[in-house]
């Protein structure tokens, strides 16, 4: 396969998602309705609204001219290179949280050796399925294994903060990308609309705040008043309501109270001032800045740890979640990396 073959099966593979999320599809709408709906099951955070999400975010990237305009960017992958085999070990934090890596590896014509997190391994083998329905060719390109992962060239491991310890203790002598935890923040300047405001909500709510994308911390002018935000974002209120979520709100409200800290509580999310960046599920934290050189230089000090900006200069509120093909988790060039033979 050349690169324009694999970039029409990725554009397949996107026109068949859309139309199957949009219940236009007569063979895989329901199969890919039904595996929706059954990820709640699996995993009680994988509700069918953020599975839904997921796919309809890499549904809309799938499309010959994103494709086109992304590879466009490695003239070797016009040319006739010796494929690897990558071995990949996916996250599980949010639905196909291991789908970027899934399509860097193929698109670049290598082969591809998947270790998927227990809980969200059906999506991803669905969506391989179809691939390998469109183009044949990619099926003797794709491994899925339960067990340790072998017969790999190089690494690409995405997991938690102690998990990469392992994944450094094993694979470090191998070629790799062993990626670990980061939160990303926001910065509110209070000159924002009402509409921007209520976006800056999807960023925090959406997944319940568990990927790296989500916001789990903001920056605020000093003295802003909280209720200028929370106000806004009435149309996320339900989210109490899931039990998992609900259960995260009720400890970490009761280790406040118990410990006298000072908190803002909204009946769905609590709000504290924290210099940290990571915040529980459940919590955002804030902290004022006073110029905006003081909270570019926070956020600099901060650098290794943060994935994403979100703000009037940075990522457009709202859009944290739905990164385009090009925006590489960590800021690793995936395709670079695996274009290198050395």
């Amino acid at each position: 396969m050349d690169i324009e073959e694999r970039i029409k099966s990725f554009e397949a593979l996107g026109e068949i998602l859309r139309n199957a999320l949009k219940g236009n599809h007569f063979i895989y709408s329901k199969e890919i309705n039904d595996l929706i709906n059954r990820q709640y099951i699996l995993n009680p955070w994988f509700t069918p609204e953020n599975v839904r999400l997921a796919l309809n975010a890499i549904a809309n990237e799938l499309t010959s001219d994103n494709l086109i305009k992304w590879t466009s960017n490695y003239p070797l992958l016009k040319k006739n290179i010796t494929p690897v085999r990558a071995g990949v070990i996916m996250a599980g934090n949010i639905p196909l949280a291991g789908f970027h890596d899934f399509l860097s590896v193929l698109i670049s014509g290598n082969y591809l050796i998947a270790k998927t997190s227990s809980k969200d391994y059906e999506l991803i083998v669905k969506i391989s399925s179809i691939l390998c329905e469109i183009n044949p060719a990619f099926t003797d390109r794709i491994e899925f294994t339960n067990g340790p992962l072998s017969n790999f060239d190089l690494i690409i491991a995405t997991g938690s903060n102690n998990s990469s310890r392992y994944f450094e203790s094993y694979f470090g002598k191998y070629r790799n990308i062993i990626r670990k935890n980061r939160n990303s923040v926001a910065i509110v300047t209070g000159s924002e609309t009402a509409e921007e405001l209520r976006s800056l909500g999807d960023d925090i709510f959406s997944y319940f705040g568990l990927g790296c994308r989500n916001v789990s911390k903001i920056y605020l002018p000093e003295g802003h008043d909280l209720s200028n935000l929370t106000k806004h974002w009435g149309t996320f209120t339900n989210i109490i309501k899931h039990e998992k979520y609900a259960n995260n709100y009720d400890f970490n409200k009761a280790v406040y109270l118990v410990n006298k800290e000072k908190f803002y509580d909204t009946a769905y999310l609590l709000l504290k001032e924290n210099i940290a960046l990571s915040s529980p599920v459940s919590v955002l934290y804030y902290e004022y800045y006073r110029s905006k050189y003081e909270v570019e230089k926070a956020i600099k000090n901060m650098a290794e740890n943060i994935q994403c900006i979100v703000g009037s200069d940075y990522i457009p509120f709202g859009k944290a979640q739905s990164p385009q093909l090009w925006d590489y988790a960590d800021g690793i060039d995936t395709i670079d990396f695996l274009l290198k033979k050395i």
